[in-house]
């Protein structure tokens, strides 16, 4: 009798431990990484849940394309996405563009044209497109907009713009990155610090669509307001 309870307390006690693992087993699956467990630990976030690595162009308005048909070449044809995010494709009306790839724009066109033509082949290529580009506004020779055609850092931007006026305030450069749609992460550059001390390890490399912005130093602000008198009055002081 006393044999039968023990061995039945021993199969308890496995399929106790059994359970526990599975359940273990089950949380680790779950949990993401980069989140906190019961002890604090911080587990760095896995490549899928940071986003793309290698994102594919997406398309953008003003955008042009270059539409081949290859057993149609009568349809052949170059369109631009307009400001409303459509293009307009001929025979087979509008088709909206903007935020796809290549590639979902080719099975949209696809789709539209499958109506009038059977099993079409068709390639949508990009024609023309905007730019990389970067912006400089502020105490700057020439304030403006210019192509990001390679890596440009900050200063290098800066000198790009036609350097710094008199009245910048090169110690407080701002620059403002879009994070995303409707967030701006702005960031203050002491350029005049790195530059005097010849360690341009923190300066940074402009992404497209970065913009520096270079504020008014105080003195020039209130320059306008003080009394200005002529160097004559210090060095010939005898003519009063």
């Amino acid at each position: 009798m006393r044999s039968g309870i023990a061995a039945l307390l021993l199969l308890l006690l496995q399929l106790a431990t059994a359970a526990a693992a599975a359940q273990d087993s089950e949380a680790a699956r779950v949990t993401p990484t980069g989140a906190a467990d019961g002890n604090g630990t911080n587990f760095q976030w896995g490549p899928a849940l940071t986003g793309e690595r290698r994102p594919l162009y997406r398309l953008r308005k003003s955008d042009v394309l270059e539409v081949r048909f290859a057993f149609s070449p009568e349809f052949d044809q170059s369109a631009t996405i307009q400001p409303d995010g459509f293009v307009v494709l001929r025979s087979a009306g509008p088709v909206f563009a903007e935020g796809r790839t290549l590639q979902e724009l080719q099975e949209a066109i696809y789709q539209s044209y499958a109506p009038i033509l059977r099993d079409p082949v068709i390639t949508a290529t990009l024609k023309d497109f905007e730019k990389p580009f970067f912006l400089v506004g502020g105490q700057v020779g020439r304030p403006g907009k210019y192509e990001l055609r390679s890596p440009i850092t900050a200063s290098e931007a800066v000198a790009i713009a036609g350097g710094f006026t008199e009245q910048a305030k090169h110690s407080h450069v701002v620059l403002f990155r879009k994070v995303m749609a409707g967030v701006v992460e702005s960031r203050v550059l002491n350029l005049k610090s790195m530059l005097s001390s010849r360690n341009m390890e923190e300066d940074p490399d402009l992404k497209p669509g970065d913009m520096l912005f270079v504020p008014q130093n105080r003195i020039s602000k209130i320059k306008k307001f003080l009394p200005v008198a002529s160097l004559s009055t210090f060095f010939n002081p005898g003519q009063f």
